[in-house]
């Protein structure tokens, strides 16, 4: 079996030219504006950067939105030049795809990313995590004093705010 490399330029093309034939119906008839339904999904997540993304002016971008991520939002990194060559670049990369917004910024692009701070960075990872595996963005704690356990929405908010 012989190896194929992929680059990133031509991935639309692959997916294109591996997509099933439409059938005689499907091509005929237009497409049909169908309702979408509402099945309670969420989609995008709210999130509050610790510490926050500094633009080029110098106004500091704390509030943004990450979307679920899909199977190719997984598979594109994989054939990304810099991933290849640099393996940790993988996580800058998978974020600059999910992350729909931060602060006034739309077009979240991995040179964002990289100028994140660290624990910025970090944040996202674990908030990336949390919305894709478990599906919201709570996590249990425990109170060091009192032992009582409850909820914290690691999505952002002031302190004690619930």
């Amino acid at each position: 079996m012989r190896r194929r490399t992929v680059t990133a330029g031509n991935l639309e093309e692959i997916l294109q030219a591996t997509a099933p034939a439409p059938t005689s119906e499907q091509a005929a008839a237009p497409p049909a504006a169908a309702p979408r339904e509402d099945h309670g999904l969420r989609t995008e997540f709210e999130f509050e950067l610790p510490r926050g993304y500094v633009d080029e002016a110098g106004t500091v971008h704390r509030h943004g939105a990450m979307r679920l991520a899909t199977a190719r939002d997984e598979l594109r990194p994989q054939i990304d030049l810099r991933v290849k060559e640099n393996p940790a670049y993988l996580s800058v990369v998978l974020l600059s795809q999910v992350i729909t917004r931060i602060g006034t910024i739309t077009d979240v692009h991995a040179g964002i990313v990289e100028r994140m701070y660290a624990t910025d960075v970090a944040f996202l990872q674990d908030f990336y995590r949390r919305v894709n595996s478990e599906g919201h963005t709570r996590a249990a704690v425990t109170c060091p004093h009192c032992e009582g356990g409850f909820e914290v929405d690691l999505s952002g908010g002031r302190l004690g705010e619930s």
